[in-house]
């Protein structure tokens, strides 16, 4: 079976640099998310501003509680990105291989880039649901992902499935605008090695954290109000104890959590915590791409070795 090295560097390098900007940024990532999964009239809120929920956990000597689901989320991030890197590279080449184009369009790009997002979001939807939770659990009281995920039935893991679907636009948007970007920086650097294979053409690592942010804070301010309301779906418990039985449930569908928020919040209150969404994803988007173009091309050798080595010394099967 002949590797596809090309997608396998793409999809590890990928992975590899969302597992390092979930690290870094996990605390601010709790903060926003527990921001965001408040709902309330303004002057009843909880966390009136990003900070007070970083104060919170200061006060109350919590600060390792801004961690709380740090293992699921980076086991979620890493397969995630390895599933949608390596999806959107196979999508781009079996598109050029089946129309014999040179270079892949805005319309394919954005085509091949939300196919391989609803398969990743399938795949993992479970961690992504599991890991919401245990951000929005109250600090110190974070439950493991087992036992999150057993809590309710095998179905409420999907929670939220509907509008991940819906948000694949998102980095449908950002890899697009990216790789576009990309391609006109990068327009007459490109290989001109021909009879062997190269490695491919790479960012320097400040054009790559750039063109990461710029992409990736237009693709969240396109798309927040969706990102505010998987939010509230997805977390454990709400913050509003008036809340009925019968409420909470209603607000683990898409109409129910669109409803409170224009209810007890108003227009803007779908866009309550933009800044900090942005402040975060685009930090996290810039950092990943940054890492990603800078290992691309060690990935790419590594991938290139081991597809020789197999090649080489193919495993043989045992004779009965």
């Amino acid at each position: 079976m002949q590797l596809d090295l090309e997608s396998l560097s793409e999809a590890t390098s990928g992975a590899i640099g969302s597992l390092v900007s979930t690290t870094v940024l996990y605390p601010l990532d709790t903060c926003k998310t527990k921001y965001q999964a408040e709902v309330q009239a303004h002057h009843q809120r909880k966390y009136r501003r990003i900070s007070d929920v970083l104060w919170e956990a200061i006060s109350n000597r919590q600060v390792l509680s801004l961690y709380q689901g740090l293992g699921t989320k980076n086991v979620q991030s890493f397969i995630s990105s390895f599933i949608y890197f390596y999806g959107y590279s196979y999508f781009k080449k079996l598109y050029l291989k089946k129309t014999g184009n040179n270079t892949v369009g805005t319309a394919a790009n954005l085509i091949a880039a939300t196919a391989a997002g609803v398969c990743t979001i399938v795949i993992t939807q479970p961690l992504d649901t599991a890991s919401s939770r245990m951000q929005t659990s109250e600090f110190g009281k974070s439950k493991g992902l087992w036992e999150t995920l057993s809590e309710g039935t095998w179905s409420e893991a999907f929670d939220g499935l509907g509008i991940s679907i819906l948000l694949t636009s998102n980095p449908s948007i950002q890899y697009t605008a990216f790789d576009q970007l990309k391609q006109r920086l990068l327009k007459g650097k490109m290989s001109k090695k021909t009879g062997t294979k190269s490695s491919p053409e790479v960012l320097s690592a400040f054009s790559a954290f750039m063109l990461g942010a710029v992409s990736k804070c237009a693709a969240t301010c396109l798309t927040y109000p969706a990102i505010r309301c998987k939010v509230m779906i997805q977390a454990a418990d709400s913050d509003d104890d008036k809340s009925t039985e019968a409420e909470k449930k209603a607000r683990r569908t898409i109409s129910g959590a669109i409803y409170t928020i224009w209810r007890r919040e108003g227009l803007l209150g779908f866009f309550n915590g933009l800044q900090a969404q942005i402040l975060k994803t685009v930090l996290s988007s810039a950092l990943l791409m940054m890492v990603k173009e800078k290992i691309t091309k060690s990935t790419w050798i590594l991938m290139l070795m081991i597809g020789r080595y197999l090649s080489v010394n193919p495993p043989k099967l045992k004779a009965a």
